[in-house]
């Protein structure tokens, strides 16, 4: 290498090269010409050929010149492009430094571009082949073409969103600042581009894409392989972009979800959630049928291996094919208790994580700010209460998402692709869970009036580019849902609305009292009262939270975002009172907001207490940005005085781990497979009494035997009578009723000709092979009823008492 430059250099030119020795020639000639030609705009310069171990003729080829403002540093042995620039950056001078390829497929005369967007302000002026005004003269094959578009879609997506071509070789830096970058850098190979300019762009400063004239050049050194290598680079480049906090909060994220769910995720097959009342069953079934039609490429949306023989219209319930689906093979593989645990768990958590990312990115930069903002939103009461048995109100992964778009479609920067995203996240949403979506809307709806109203101009510059995004979304979201969606509504056992009672709202106590399962402050008998069951506790949040979010509001409430915040709270905390609440201690009922939707289509199916449930990450942010306020105060009486007061808002809330109890082994009969010789193609199994939603046992017995047989009667949501009104499981026939009175009651009625009669036309009607009566409370005046039913005793079979309704037939 040439002596030391003592010069000043106004532009420094790196060429990283590897084996150029036929390139490289022409190369240096054309750009020493071009630069000594134009010594008046860009001033003194030097070239710097950066050796990645040639083994050919380069080096020779480089010390051969005579001109000492063209230099070699060397590498000793081929480490890759990465490596070859941070050693050619590192050597230059220059004011400004180029980087440029060795075979110059972008010519040196586009300099002139790059050098006036820098002058503009730019720190970076990145070459481009895919802005407008480019001109590509020559191109690459079709399929080097393709593979370089999708890694440019990914190199967006990942690492630095915005720039259209990160990978044209020919980039103009300021010099000092190039010098940190490539400095700073860690790959090696083509990915350095990337690395590069992620730097720049966490440093804020400002880069530039400018158009260029670009042509293919033969004996390119990209091989097939080297795009699978930028792949793997890329994912080192993420891995490393992820902040240690960042990481520590998915992890403990992680770790609560597996905590709370510690009682049954360690041996799912044998343990059973009590508060899910009969939840667990159901949507293990969900997971199991599921995963059977795609075993089998059955109709996802329709099954009748359950209310035989009308059947289940499965997208009017809630088995949210967008994860029941994707984890087949693991139900398949290892069953659906697995499965649906596993889900549950990592679910639950994933909801931590995106919207600790929506904090980070939204509200507060302080990651523990975030982290107990997130915390409070994923695993507030009613969260833990749904966590029983409702994936479908746990994994709302998708909100925090769909926020974040909607958020970015105000902004009116990509309002088409961000519209297209977001309808395709909707519409993934609506496989996941369809009143979560319509909840996270209102939310939504009350954030943006509350937002609009106090910044006007803000409301003024984004409903446009809102409108616009939300039409396209709309236009994308509904070829994709359409069908399904027919099928909900019109297709076969579809149903017009579920009937929940005259008022499923929340008593204001309700929203101010503690949850079952708060580890210190827990009151089932109060959060009893006060809610439709366990997995219904839809508020709770404890006066001493409701105290200090006051709290917050009034001491921030110059910030907008903090009474936005405060208005979608509030407005929730009242929509989930009902259509009429009654003051507590009082008898006077006063109407309520949700009367004005009640009967609304799609409203009307709402339980409306569960509206409260948009009050955990609205709260979850007042927090955060609370905490956040507190970190940077000076006072340590405030901090600490402000941290005490979290804590104590936030101890009543922290949840035990959800109850467990061992689950009844499954009879014999059912799980050796004796059932098998009783019931016929065509044929129905028959529980005695028939699964409800007050036992759904037999669902459990029918996914242990692989779905083997089908069974009348169930726990689904299905139509009832001529209007269709939507009820909890099958249309109840007069020998059903009889057996689930008996069960409760103990007592067994007269039973005569016309009892046998009738029973012996709803077995026909149900297809039943077989009748089963496993041991349960009142199993012996069931037994009583069976047996003057159909005439004769039951055998006692496999651990079950069994009537062969094949027999005399």
């Amino acid at each position: 290498m040439s002596g030391t430059v003592t010069r000043v250099v106004d532009l420094s030119v790196v060429i990283p090269a590897y084996n150029e020795e036929q390139r490289l020639g022409p190369t240096l000639d054309a750009v020493t010409e071009y630069l000594t030609d134009n010594d008046g705009h860009f001033g003194e310069w030097e070239v710097v050929v950066a050796d990645d171990g040639s083994t050919d003729g380069t080096r020779e080829l480089v010390t051969a010149r005579q001109d000492p403002r063209v230099r070699l540093v060397t590498g000793p042995r081929n480490r890759g492009k990465g490596h070859a620039l941070r050693l050619g950056v590192a050597a230059t001078h220059g004011h400004r430094v180029l980087v440029t390829d060795a075979d110059l497929a972008a010519p040196i005369e586009e300099l002139e571009q790059l050098d006036k967007a820098l002058s503009e302000g730019n720190a970076a002026a990145v070459g481009s082949r895919s802005v407008p005004g480019a001109t590509i003269e020559s191109r690459q094959h079709r399929v080097r073409e393709l593979l370089g578009r999708a890694g440019n879609f990914l190199i967006r997506r990942v690492a630095v969103p915005g720039i259209r071509d990160t990978q044209c070789g020919f980039k103009l830096f300021e010099g000092d600042r190039a010098r940190e970058a490539f400095a700073a850098s860690r790959l090696n190979g083509w990915g350095i581009d990337v690395e590069v300019l992620q730097h720049f762009r966490r440093s804020d400063w400002p880069v530039a894409e400018v158009p260029v004239r670009w042509s293919h050049q033969t004996g390119s050194k990209v091989g097939p392989l080297d795009y699978g290598r930028v792949l793997a680079e890329l994912g080192r480049l993420k891995a490393r972009s992820l902040r240690p906090a960042d990481l520590l909060a998915a992890a403990l994220f992680l770790l609560m979800a597996v905590t709370l769910y510690s009682g049954r995720l360690f041996d799912p097959d044998h343990r059973y959630l009590p508060d899910s009342l009969q939840d667990q069953n159901q949507w293990e079934w969900f997971f199991a049928v599921s995963a059977d039609s795609v075993a089998h490429l059955r109709n996802p949306l329709f099954t009748d291996l359950q209310g035989f023989p009308d059947g289940v219209n499965l997208m009017a319930n809630t088995v949210m094919l967008g994860l029941s689906v994707p984890f087949a093979p693991i139900t398949l593989h290892f069953g659906p208790a697995v499965s649906l645990s596993v889900c549950m768990a990592l679910g639950l958590a994933a909801t931590a994580a995106a919207w600790y990312w929506l904090i980070v990115k939204r509200v507060v930069r302080q990651r523990a700010a975030a982290f107990v903002g997130a915390s409070l939103a994923a695993f507030a009461p009613p969260m833990v209460s749904h966590a029983n048995a409702h994936p479908n109100f746990v994994i709302l992964f998708m909100i925090p998402l769909i926020i974040d778009r909607a958020l970015r479609l105000c902004t009116g920067a990509r309002v088409v692709r961000d519209g297209i995203v977001n309808g395709l996240m909707a519409a993934y949403q609506i496989f996941l869970g369809e009143e979560p979506l319509l909840l996270a809307s209102i939310g939504m709806a009350l954030f943006a009036a509350a937002y609009g109203l106090v910044r006007r101009d803000v409301a003024k510059a984004a409903w446009r580019p809102l409108l616009k995004g939300l039409l396209i979304g709309g236009a994308v979201c509904l070829p994709i849902v359409a069908y399904p969606l027919y099928w909900q509504f019109a297709g076969p056992q579809s149903y017009r609305s579920v009937l929940h009672g005259d008022n499923a709202g929340n008593s204001p106590l309700a929203l101010i009292a503690f949850a079952e399962r708060s580890l210190v402050a827990g009151n089932a008998e109060m959060a009893n009262s006060l809610s439709l069951n366990p997995t219904e506790q839809n508020a709770f949040y404890g006066w001493p939270l409701v105290a200090l979010a006051f709290a917050i509001v009034v001491r921030l409430w110059e910030k907008t975002l903090v009474k936005a915040l405060a208005v979608t709270a509030v407005g929730a905390a009242l929509l989930s009172l009902g259509p009429k609440f009654r003051i507590p201690l009082t008898d006077t009922v006063y109407p309520g907001p949700w009367a004005l939707v009640a009967h609304k289509p799609l409203f009307e199916s709402v339980i409306e207490g569960r509206v409260a449930m948009i009050c955990a990450p609205a709260l979850g942010m007042l927090l955060a940005l609370a905490i956040d306020k507190l970190a940077a105060t000076r006072s340590i009486g405030t901090l600490y005085g402000g941290l005490l007061a979290v804590c104590l808002a936030l101890l009543p809330l922290i949840p035990a781990p959800l109850k467990a109890e061992d689950r009844a082994d499954v009879p014999e009969f059912i799980a050796d497979g004796m059932w098998k010789s009783y019931v016929r193609d065509g044929e129905s199994l028959v529980p005695v009494p028939l699964p409800d939603p007050g036992d759904a046992t037999a669902l459990h017995w029918q996914t242990a035997a692989h779905l083997g047989f089908k069974l009348p009667g169930g726990y689904f949501n299905g139509p009832y009578g001529p209007d269709r009104i939507g009820i909890y499981g099958a249309s109840p026939r007069y020998t059903s009723n009889l057996l689930r009175d008996v069960r409760y009651t103990g007592v067994v009625p007269t039973i005569g000709k016309n009892w046998r009669t009738q029973a012996r036309q709803d077995f026909a009607y149900w297809h039943a092979g077989v009748l089963v009566l496993a041991p349960q409370p009142n199993d012996g005046p069931l037994r009583e009823a069976v047996a003057k039913l159909v005439g004769r005793p039951g055998k006692w079979t496999g651990g079950v008492w069994v009537w062969d309704l094949h027999e005399g037939s």
